[in-house]
């Protein structure tokens, strides 16, 4: 089980529970296009990101594998609503996680989402113990794999047009980082 000492922070971000007062917020960005370009999903409108903050809000501790801990990441400084950050629990026997991050397009490119991640990155491996934690996205996605890659995960695959989303093929990344790579890749020096 997971449930961490909230807010959980970086340097410019304080990752925490969702609270039914970020509807506005999150319907921001998951309502437009660019964000969801990559996704499985079309833009949401607000009744759906509703639903979706509903699920997110019951989502704050993680029980039991097959969950996910979904954590609202905010500007520490002005306590805006700029991303959407979940730890999937894959695999209690096989020590397994992936991480998944959706940002705000006007807070993208500023080394937020890098940030996030590495605190996903660390909650799993600390808080959960896990030895192997995965982040998939779809291959044309760079801004995506590029955080990935600066928290030291190294693509493993590259799949060539193995799903059908929103009609047409797309290609999907899959990277990941080992327990001992991540504390290695940690260490001051």
């Amino acid at each position: 089980m997971l449930k961490p000492d909230y807010p959980v922070r970086t340097s410019r971000l304080a990752l925490r529970p969702f609270i039914a007062d970020d509807l506005d917020a999150l319907y921001e960005f998951h309502r437009l296009p660019e964000v969801t370009r990559y996704l499985y999903h079309e833009p949401r409108n607000r009744a759906e990101v509703s639903v979706l903050l509903e699920g997110k809000m019951a989502s704050s501790v993680l029980t039991a594998d097959g969950k996910a801990l979904c954590l609202a990441a905010e500007l520490a400084a002005t306590g805006w609503l700029v991303g959407d950050c979940t730890l999937f629990w894959l695999s209690r026997a096989h020590q397994q996680g992936e991480i998944g991050f959706i940002f705000h397009p006007a807070f993208q490119g500023r080394g937020l989402a890098t940030e996030a991640a590495a605190a996903l990155l660390r909650l799993g491996f600390e808080g959960l113990g896990l030895h192997r934690i995965i982040g998939r996205c779809d291959g044309r996605n760079r801004g995506s794999a590029r955080v990935m890659e600066h928290n030291g995960m190294r693509r493993e695959a590259h799949l060539v047009e193995n799903e059908f989303v929103k009609g047409e093929w797309t290609d999907e990344l899959i990277y990941a980082i080992l327990r001992r790579e991540w504390e290695s890749s940690s260490q001051p020096g």
